[in-house]
């Protein structure tokens, strides 16, 4: 399984939610708090091409988007394959 990054913060709910969701696929995800640390942050939004907002997501290199971004690739069938392709 590839490892799954969230850059997140601890006051959003949405984070919360996209963790929930990986932990019913049985992903535990490394999560990067962006709230406090402004280099983290200059991080995530270089790697999501601008996104300012939490939480961003990536499964290997490959940046997934937000929560909604997330969700709709469990509705649409596809995150499993994402989560296991090596």
């Amino acid at each position: 399984m590839k490892t799954v990054t969230l850059y997140s913060t601890d006051w959003c709910p949405f984070c919360v939610r996209a963790e929930q969701l990986l932990a019913r696929k049985g992903v535990m995800p490394e999560r990067i708090n962006v709230g406090t640390a402004i280099h983290l942050r200059e991080e995530m939004v270089r790697k999501s091409g601008g996104r300012r907002s939490v939480p961003q997501i990536f499964i290997g290199e490959t940046h997934v988007g937000g929560f909604d971004d997330l969700a709709e690739l469990d509705r649409q069938g596809r995150l499993d394959a994402l989560l296991s392709t090596p």
